[in-house]
């Protein structure tokens, strides 16, 4: 005879080990994911190193090109993003071909929006121009330009396959591609920068054109992969693929699109941070700089969880299975929030030392700017927390085709609060840049709370997928 104690006993085990093989799982997924976008990174930095040799004119030239850049860029990467919950959908509803044409939607997108996106770059002179920069500067920043033209189609083709990757459990074979590119993206922009090896000495235009070449060889290499690794092989990832698929690229562009609607909205808070720091003076905008850096090294953690999030949730939505979605989401919050908080202990019991990592052991004049970026740290950990968690929901709800409203949500957290906030405390409250490091943390902590509700509502019900769909 089976006491109701036992049973009950029972039960919990089986939830404990549930909840166990999900971290687990989250956790397989993550980490090749969250190392791609750490050597993402490591390419952009080895770039920004060799450009810096050329002069403070070629920095501020780039600069203000991935201002252009950045727009055209994220325009793309809500569409490609959304390969992610789809072929994940499809992967768990054990539906190859949906996850073949889910991908093939993505690289259709690239390409349709990729080729105004990358004309449109060939006037960024003109563009600079009547932005009211030099004309000088905008020259170079149209030379770098112009050296990038044709790359981000290859490097929004190579994320869409990477998405597909992730989605069916395989995302290690994007992680050894970005390795293998890191060096040769290295070797190759000196070379081409500064003449090297035989090349010719093409300065910006060099350094674009290495960008260029990198992403193709990368998005080649990605495909390479799938045609000849299992398990990608099996899905053809390009067969038929001049096959009008019109309903299925109306749905990611209608996932997409709010995706790129709500990263837009979040970089344009920080951005229109970095000008109130540029009104307080050159102190703030350094230690601000600083922090948003250490901020930006530290986000990869979560953004790897948040596309696990994604894959997770997708699959157990595909599978139809309700409480699993449920546990995936709410599992992978719970495993960043305690990385982030874990982290967010380590820089402020290092927050003194941080600066100098930046500035230098021999401060000299910024000896202000190092003590006001310890603050900034200090004040930003909850933010570091916080916007951890943020990511993550918001990957939980992709995984549940839920996009629009967490658009509208960003609107309200990083404007009508954020900025508000921001400005209000630096400026009338007289808090200066910490006021502004305040505002940015109720934004983000609100945006973390809105996303965390919105999950919640959506995944009550017993017939997860109905709900989802009705929103």
């Amino acid at each position: 005879m089976t006491l109701p104690g036992n049973i009950t006993a029972a039960a919990a085990a089986r939830a404990r080990a549930a909840w166990r093989a999900e971290i687990i799982e989250t956790v397989k997924l993550a980490w090749p994911m969250t190392l791609t976008q750490l050597g993402q990174i490591a390419m952009m930095t080895t770039d920004l190193a060799l450009i810096g040799r050329l002069g403070d004119a070629a920095i501020a030239a780039v600069g203000l090109a991935h201002l252009i850049l950045f727009v055209g860029f994220v325009l793309g990467m809500g569409p490609v993003s959304a390969v992610t919950p789809l072929a994940a959908q499809a992967f768990g509803a054990r539906e190859p071909r949906m996850v073949r044409r889910s991908l093939r939607v993505g690289l259709w997108a690239a390409l349709m929006l990729g080729i105004p996106v990358n004309v449109a770059q060939l006037w960024g002179e003109d563009i600079l121009i009547m932005a009211g920069q030099s004309s000088a500067t905008a020259a170079l920043a149209a030379r770098y330009l112009t050296g990038l033209a044709w790359s981000m189609i290859p490097a929004w083709c190579f994320i869409a396959v990477r998405n597909f990757m992730g989605a069916v459990n395989r995302p290690e074979p994007a992680l050894w591609v970005t390795i293998a590119a890191i060096p040769v993206n290295g070797l190759l922009a000196y070379a081409l920068i500064n003449g090297a090896f035989g090349a010719p000495p093409l300065d910006l235009l060099g350094a674009g054109l290495a960008t260029t070449f990198v992403n193709v060889a990368m998005c080649a290499a990605a495909i390479w992969i799938c045609y000849t690794c299992r398990p990608f092989k099996k899905y053809r990832v390009l067969g038929r693929f001049w096959r009008a698929d019109w309903e299925l690229l109306r749905e990611l562009i209608a996932i997409g699109l709010p995706i790129s609607g709500a990263l837009m909205l979040e970089w344009g808070l920080f951005s229109s941070g970095a000008l109130l720091m540029g009104w307080i003076g050159t102190t703030a905008l350094a230690a601000h700089q600083i922090a948003l850096q250490v901020a930006a090294i530290l986000f990869m953690i979560p953004f790897g969880i948040s596309l696990a999030a994604t894959v997770r949730v997708g699959h157990a939505l595909g599978r139809r299975d309700p409480i699993a979605v449920r546990r995936a989401g709410f599992g992978a919050i719970a495993l960043g929030a305690a990385l982030m908080v874990a982290m967010a202990l380590i820089v402020v019991a290092f927050r003194d030392l941080i600066p100098l990592l930046f500035l230098g052991h021999d401060a000299g004049g910024n000896a202000a700017a190092a003590r006001l970026a310890s603050t900034l740290l200090l004040i930003g950990a909850s933010f570091f927390v916080t916007d951890g968690v943020q990511a993550i929901a918001a990957g939980a709800l992709r995984g549940i085709n839920d996009t629009r409203v967490p658009m509208f949500f960003a609107a309200v957290s990083f404007w009508l609060i954020g900025f508000t906030c921001a400005y209000g405390l630096a400026f009338p409250g007289c808090l200066g840049a910490v006021g502004i490091w305040i505002g940015f943390s109720s934004g983000v902590a609100t945006f973390a709370a809105l996303l965390i509700s919105r999950f919640h509502a959506l995944t009550m019900s017993e017939d997860g997928r109905g709900r989802t769909k009705e929103t």
